[in-house]
């Protein structure tokens, strides 16, 4: 099989060529490695640095990005990274013994053993120090059936999406949040979406060029009840979720994290709730914001 890993990026140079440098430690290496960035800005050096990398440029945008790079890779496997995501020196081979051993698989998606983007992140050597000290598990092909792929580290069956032509929604704009539920969730009409017990990482959840809170709070209330209505994402999940976050951002407002725009999120929620009050479920109101 050959093996493509596909990093958008935005405004974050120093961790991207921190993530790239990881791998290089894989036991078997990418056969192609695809990077879609915005701006110059983005990549720095790396593009000098790394003739053996593609690079490609679009407008801003997650879905649109990645979006790219699935239409210009080739491969038969396609692995969404993160450009703040670690993987295991086993991640890329396992993966592919996995899609070989399993036909019916069109979504994979590796174990984060330890994820940043849920507390004030981790920095590259707590992730390495976290990777030596991981213990894989006595099966490492090991599978179990997953709700969805975690955009920070989700590979898709390429002969599943160039047959079905599904794409990320760019209806989701910016850090489009939930795109890679709706995504997964769509190409898991056609097969199994199973978590990988072997592929394991670190996410490190760096904060640097993250939407800002405003329009990420919007994001969490309009686009699971948008994917809901799409129907890739189940109501009784959307509507917990929405509901969820908005509790989160109210109790945490009054003592917010230092590293959390609590009260840019909470108006966000306000904002989104009001709107579908009006009938209005549109994600891309966020960039008005």
């Amino acid at each position: 099989m050959r093996l493509a890993i596909g990093i958008a990026t935005r405004g974050r140079p120093a961790i991207l060529a921190e993530t790239i440098a990881e791998l290089a430690r894989q036991t078997r290496r990418a056969d192609e490695l695809l990077i879609c960035h915005v701006g110059p800005e983005d990549v720095g050096e790396l593009p000098q640095r790394r003739p053996d990398i593609r690079f490609l440029r679009t407008s801003p945008g997650l879905p649109r990005q990645r979006n790219a790079i699935l239409e210009a890779t080739e491969a038969d496997i396609l692995l969404f990274l993160d450009d703040d995501f670690f993987p295991a020196p086993a991640y890329f081979a396992v993966l592919e013994r996995v899609f070989s051993a399993h036909p019916d698989c069109v979504v994979a998606t590796g174990t984060v053993i330890a994820d940043g983007a849920k507390g004030p992140g981790i920095t590259p050597e707590e992730a390495r120090a976290i990777l030596a000290a991981d213990r894989p598990p006595d099966d490492p092909l090991a599978v179990a059936l997953h709700f969805n792929g975690y955009g920070c580290n989700m590979a898709v069956r390429m002969e599943v999406v160039r047959r079905t032509g599904i794409r990320v929604d760019e209806r989701l704009p910016l850090y489009a949040w939930y795109e890679d539920i709706d995504f997964t969730r769509a190409l898991g009409r056609y097969g199994t979406i199973l978590r990988l017990a072997g592929a394991r990482g670190v996410h490190l959840g760096v904060k640097q060029a993250r939407t800002p809170g405003l329009r990420l709070g919007y994001s969490q209330v309009v686009n699971p009840i948008y994917l809901a209505r799409k129907g890739t994402f189940p109501w009784r999940h959307a509507i917990p979720s929405a509901a969820r976050h908005l509790a989160i951002n109210a109790a945490r407002s009054l003592f917010p994290e230092p590293h959390v725009d609590r009260f840019g999120r909470l108006r966000g929620n306000l904002l989104a709730l009001l709107d579908l009050a009006r009938g209005r479920v549109e994600p891309e109101r966020a960039l008005a914001l």
